[in-house]
């Protein structure tokens, strides 16, 4: 009998990624390597993804991609997902052996998401200085955001998505102000304390 003790399991914690302002593909490397060694991300606000090029060139080479299907019967793929999320996640599965037992692992633990949905709309969000567009691209150069190429093909939920971010942007609003209120007052009470002391 084998009494030697089970390995201990690793608790992994959720890193959420605001896509904003984020190259597109770089953000992709840095991510792919990331869940293929074990982390959990979670990508929010897609649609606000930066692709080099402008938008007429990548609507093009997007509509080429479009006519890629299979000849007999294109039910069959390749699937051309119009989602920005999911354009995202297409471009970083190319990236990672998504056909092994590691590689679907790896994208189990990857959510992308349009907008900032519920659960993560309360949870810190973090940056990937080497995917940023202010670091990555050249002044000058153009770009076009995701999600206004996914609304050139064929995506249709751009207003509704707007609408949501307004909403949520308010309440965001509401939130830092009171939070900004209690750490005055925490400061306050600190400082009261140390001078009570001395």
């Amino acid at each position: 009998m084998n009494t030697a003790s089970a390995a201990p399991v690793k608790m992994v914690k959720t890193v959420v990624v605001d896509a904003r302002a984020h190259m597109m593909g770089r953000l992709a490397s840095v991510v792919a390597k990331q869940i293929l060694n074990g982390s959990q991300v979670v990508l929010v606000r897609c649609e606000e993804m930066s692709v080099s090029g402008g938008l007429v060139r990548q609507k093009a080479k997007y509509e080429r991609f479009l006519r890629k299907a299979m000849n007999t019967n294109p039910t069959r793929g390749p699937f051309h997902f119009r989602a920005p999320s999911r354009i995202f996640f297409r471009t970083l599965r190319g990236m990672v052996p998504h056909k092994t037992k590691r590689g679907a692992a790896a994208l189990e633990r990857l959510k992308c998401f349009d907008g900032v949905p519920a659960p993560y709309d309360k949870v810190k969000r973090m940056v990937v200085p080497d995917a940023l567009q202010s670091l990555r691209l050249q002044t000058g150069h153009r770009f076009c955001k995701l999600g206004d190429l996914a609304a050139s093909v064929g995506w249709n939920h751009s207003a509704t998505l707007k609408e949501l971010e307004a909403k949520r942007k308010i309440k965001s609003a509401a939130f830092y102000v009171a939070k900004k209120k209690l750490v005055a007052l925490r400061a306050k009470a600190v400082a009261q304390v140390e001078a009570g002391k001395a």
